[in-house]
């Protein structure tokens, strides 16, 4: 019991240090700075203090304000910070039924869903503030997803011949990578034919390829679940925004972070969300 509850406080700790990181981030990629060096206030661009650089709690204590200039600092920073720690420690409890077997692959899961959240987080972020997302974030997380996909299919085959039924087993693991390359193409292609068909108006090229990242990432059926939420919480959103006259009609609304909020959902409660579907309506 005391372990667990020290697991949890480390990895929330954790999680808030790489918000801060990922804000660091978020910053430098903007105005196309190396990440090397000191943090510093973006507004005086005063080198930070170690009593500075605590996430949330220095922001809290400085009441939002820089400690050198006094001008405000964004509330981005905390925000980004305790939603990057919530979400590690909801990936904390999360826990895949496919691909368990093996411990390599127990301890690679966290590690990659930490990864994927970080990247997902800026982009997220970025697309919101610039309606623009970042390439050098996205290509890599598409690799390593690809990759990890991948990797899942060729080491459960190795040890098939360990185990009972493995020719079933290497069979379902086959059957498992296309599910996901095929929740890409149909993600994917969707997105790319709204593209095509408004010439870019009424979706950016940058959604195209975040969709292949959830493909990948999500499979079938819960990207179409993902999709569904994307365009049900940007219609409600939208209507929103309308209503207080901050959007019209015809204004530019990025479509990136919506995608983002449906793909967490259904990435932790896809299953459940697809079970009450056919409960409520009984398919």
């Amino acid at each position: 019991m005391i372990l667990e509850i020290l697991t949890y406080i480390f990895i929330a700790i954790f999680g808030l240090c790489i918000g801060s990181f990922l804000n660091c981030v978020i910053y430098r990629m903007e105005y196309k700075k190396s990440l090397n060096g000191w943090s510093f206030c973006p507004h005086c661009k005063h080198n930070l203090s170690w009593l500075d650089l605590f996430p949330v709690f220095s922001w809290l204590f400085l009441k939002g304000r820089c400690r050198y200039c006094k001008k405000k600092i964004s509330w981005q920073y905390p925000v980004v910070e305790i939603s990057t720690a919530l979400l590690f420690l909801i990936i904390l409890n999360f826990k895949f039924e496919i691909l368990n077997q093996f411990e390599i692959l127990k301890f690679l899961n966290p590690i990659f869903l930490f990864y994927i959240a970080g990247s997902l987080v800026v982009i997220f972020v970025y697309d919101l503030k610039h309606y623009l997302i970042p390439d050098k974030v996205l290509f890599p997380a598409i690799i390593i997803t690809f990759l990890y996909r991948l990797f899942g299919v060729l080491w459960i085959p190795a040890f098939a011949g360990m185990t009972r039924g493995g020719a079933g087993m290497t069979g379902s693991k086959i059957i498992f990578l296309e599910n996901y390359l095929l929740a890409t193409v149909v993600a994917g292609g969707f997105f790319l034919l709204i593209f095509l068909i408004s010439k870019g108006r009424a979706m950016g090229f940058g959604d195209v390829k975040l969709a292949v990242l959830m493909g990948l990432l999500l499979g079938l059926p819960n990207v179409l679940v993902a999709l569904f939420l994307a365009f049900f919480i940007g219609a409600i959103i939208c209507v929103i925004l309308m209503a207080f006259q901050k959007k019209g009609l015809k204004s530019e609304i990025p479509f990136g972070p919506f995608l983002i909020l449906g793909t967490f959902i259904a990435l932790f409660w896809g299953e459940q969300i697809i079970q009450w579907y056919f409960t409520f309506f009984k398919i």
